[in-house]
């Protein structure tokens, strides 16, 4: 039997803007729990934390400079993941999570087999798609700018 401590309520899903570190363009995205946006204190934790780990995640990887982020200002606990694209099809998926109190205090879980709950698996799945769409199924070849103009803003 599953006791929920709530029943599934939607969580807006919000394109906070492109994340450039060098050599890198990562779409960014909040989503929040009773809130329309994620906490800044979280957003900036996020950016620095993606934009100082993704050339180490990407090293020796055929990859092609893009992906996403995701920054979920959850119930009771924070979690960012940052994803990017390689090997044509392939997502590299890192998860890190912080106590809801101190969400500068970002620590890496991908180890653990912690992959993402269902409201992060609505950017994925998004995310996903703008991948097929641009890139892989794009009649003209392969569009990373298409790719990256396909941003999600949905309560999910």
């Amino acid at each position: 039997m599953i006791t929920l401590q709530e029943p599934y309520s939607p969580r807006p899903v919000r394109y906070l803007g492109v994340l450039q570190p060098p050599g890198w363009r990562l779409k960014l995205y909040g989503i929040s729990y009773e809130r329309d946006l994620p906490r800044e204190e979280l957003v900036e934790a996020a950016r620095t934390l993606a934009g100082e780990r993704i050339g180490g995640f990407a090293a020796g990887q055929d990859h092609y400079g893009v992906g996403f982020v995701g920054i979920h200002d959850g119930r009771g606990a924070n979690f960012v993941f940052v994803d990017f694209w390689a090997n044509e099809n392939e997502l590299h998926h890192h998860v890190f999570v912080s106590p809801h109190d101190r969400p500068a205090a970002l620590e890496d879980v991908t180890a653990t087999g912690l992959s993402a709950c269902v409201w992060d698996l609505a950017v994925i799945g998004f995310e996903r798609q703008a991948w097929i769409d641009s890139v892989l199924a794009n009649p003209a070849g392969p569009d990373l700018d298409a790719y990256l103009a396909c941003q999600m803003n949905a309560d999910v």
